[in-house]
């Protein structure tokens, strides 16, 4: 059989033809000019190879500090790897800080989640008791997580995002990073993507589901902010208690119902507000709709009109007086909060079947309780409810390891939102009280793996169970 070639090769090859033939006078243009001279006529930048700084320090790299890459670094490190940590942000905690989350859900879960829960009781930076739910100061978060990385021997290095990822067969052995320092190239035996939107797993080449889809409709993203008031006090009928009751729904209607006399109707129509500290407030009240996670030019539109509505929100209060005087954003979320991101396949793809009939797994590295979290895919639909569990009570169940696992590059683990499973099931682990178990399950099983010469697949899950009990650490 003759092989077919593709009109885009016939015409790269005849534009070879044709630029090398342009040169009259032997070694004119040389074969990189050629290359250059053809991209450029397909509206395409040519870019040069380079030779890169190379580091082999490590025996696991996570890639994203946010809480999955928190839980995995600190407890890979504590089991004995050598770990190195790449953050884009400027500090550690992703979403919990740099995206002010300021509330932490499903968290009752044993091991490090525990541990965390009593570090910030100890430096007073919670409120409440329950351990189902918790509001945290994003600002203390950031140096507690820093001292524990240091506390754990982790190597971390923030400001720096992964930009390319190498293999050699199936195997992952390389990631290149940008930054001020330039372009770096890292190897290890065993990476972990806990970007959140799955960057590393895609780069790598990972087969990855989206939306609810193929494409969007996707969750949307909201943009968080901390606002000052002037009595906290005064405000306590809209704000949302860090112990839940019925209550708390009856303060984002009247939340709502104060919002709506400026004139406007948010684009979250469930909003929130959470007291931090005194009168510093933490506020959620906006969505920003069909924004994929990959496309930096709709994620940029939708930050700024996101801004925008907190700003016209936060100023027609004020100026409805009362309890509202002096109200004012003391800062806006450093990155949009973004809730579906890529789910890399994995091993096992959690799915609704498991979320529905409670499934139970040999080698379940936490069991997930958080309910099916829909929030509105359009305006449209946010004007009737904000939020749906698409009529499923879920019941208690497991996520596996082999979820955490890539399937179609070795070497290669996932922990939090990016993990293998459907979009309804995602839905529901997708909090961040799932998000640390999940990594720290990764953590132990990447460090067993790297240190012993396995890939993470070859490690069974009672040897990453047995090695956190020894560690004082359980999932």
């Amino acid at each position: 059989m003759t092989p077919t070639t593709s009109p885009d090769l016939k015409r790269r090859s005849f534009l070879r033809a044709a630029f090398s033939s342009a040169a009259i006078t032997p070694g004119l243009l040389s074969a990189a000019d050629v290359e250059k001279a053809i991209a450029q006529s397909e509206g395409k930048f040519h870019e040069p190879a380079m030779d890169l700084p190379l580091v082999e320090d490590a025996d696991v790299i996570v890639c994203g500090a946010g809480p999955a890459g928190i839980a995995a670094a600190i407890t890979a490190a504590r089991a004995g790897a050598k770990v190195r940590v790449f953050e884009w942000r400027g500090c550690l905690g992703g979403v919990w800080t740099a995206g002010l989350l300021g509330y932490l859900l499903d968290f009752d879960k044993p091991g490090f989640n525990q541990e965390l829960l009593k570090r910030l009781d100890e430096r007073d930076m919670r409120r409440g008791t329950s351990k189902k739910s918790i509001c945290y100061e994003p600002e203390g978060m950031k140096l507690l997580l820093e001292e524990m990385f240091v506390d754990a021997g982790v190597k971390f290095q923030l400001h720096t995002r992964v930009s390319a990822a190498y293999k050699e067969g199936n195997r992952l052995t390389t990631i290149v990073t940008e930054s001020k320092s330039g372009r770096q190239a890292w190897r290890a035996p065993v990476f972990i993507d806990t970007t959140g939107d799955g960057d590393l797993g895609a780069l790598a080449g990972c087969a990855f589901e989206f939306g609810e889809a193929e494409a969007c409709p996707c969750q949307p993203m909201s943009l968080n902010a901390l606002l000052v008031c002037k009595d906290a006090a005064a405000l306590a009928a809209y704000i949302h208690k860090s112990d839940p009751s019925k209550a708390d729904g009856l303060a984002k209607d009247a939340f709502l119902a104060e919002i709506k006399r400026t004139g406007h109707f948010p684009s979250y129509s469930k909003p929130t507000l959470w007291q931090v500290r005194d009168d510093l407030l933490l506020v959620m009240m906006n969505h920003q709709y069909g924004v994929p996670c990959f496309d930096a030019a709709k994620i940029t539109e939708a930050t700024v009109q996101a801004r925008a509505e907190l700003h016209k929100i936060v100023n027609g209060l004020r100026k409805l007086g009362g309890p509202w005087e002096a109200l004012q954003i003391a800062a806006t979320a450093e990155q949009i909060g973004v809730r579906d991101g890529r789910r890399i396949r994995g091993r096992y793809v959690v799915n609704k079947d498991d979320v529905v009939t409670g499934a139970r797994y040999e080698d379940a590295v936490v069991r997930a309780t958080f309910s099916v979290d829909i929030h509105a895919l359009s305006a449209e639909n946010n004007k009737t409810a904000a939020y749906h569990n698409a009529g499923i009570k879920t019941k208690p169940y497991d996520i596996p390891l082999r979820a955490l696992i890539a399937k179609d590059v070795d070497g290669l683990m996932m922990a939090g939102r990016n993990i293998s499973g459907d979009f309804i099931s995602h839905a529901s682990y997708r909090v961040t009280g799932n998000a640390v178990a999940m990594g720290e399950a990764a953590g132990v099983t990447a460090a067993l793996a790297a240190t012993s010469k396995r890939l993470p697949h070859d490690v069974p899950w009672s040897e990453g169970e047995a090695k956190l009990k020894a560690l004082g650490q359980r999932v």
